[in-house]
């Protein structure tokens, strides 16, 4: 995006120079100061409520299943009901 945004920059028309200046330096400045130092500082300082997801928003998102581990608990189950 940077490269586009400074390709802007060498236009002979003044108005796209600055958009694309403006522009380059938000994605520069966004990549660098707010999700290499911003991000990750506020995420330590919060600790485990960084992660916290409420119960009703857990009950409204989809149950995703990539891996196939509810499968493999669903057979497990399984062969224990065969086996007693």
């Amino acid at each position: 995006m940077i490269a586009v945004f400074v390709g802007f920059m060498l236009t002979p028309d003044a108005m796209i120079r600055s958009i694309g200046m403006a522009l380059a330096f938000r994605v520069l400045f966004d990549a660098f100061v707010v999700r290499l130092t911003l991000v990750p500082a506020v995420m330590t300082l919060m600790g485990k409520a960084a992660w916290y997801l409420p119960k009703w928003l857990d009950n409204i998102l989809p149950k995703i299943d990539v891996e196939g581990e509810s499968i493999l608990k669903h057979k497990e189950h399984k062969t224990e009901r065969k086996s007693s």
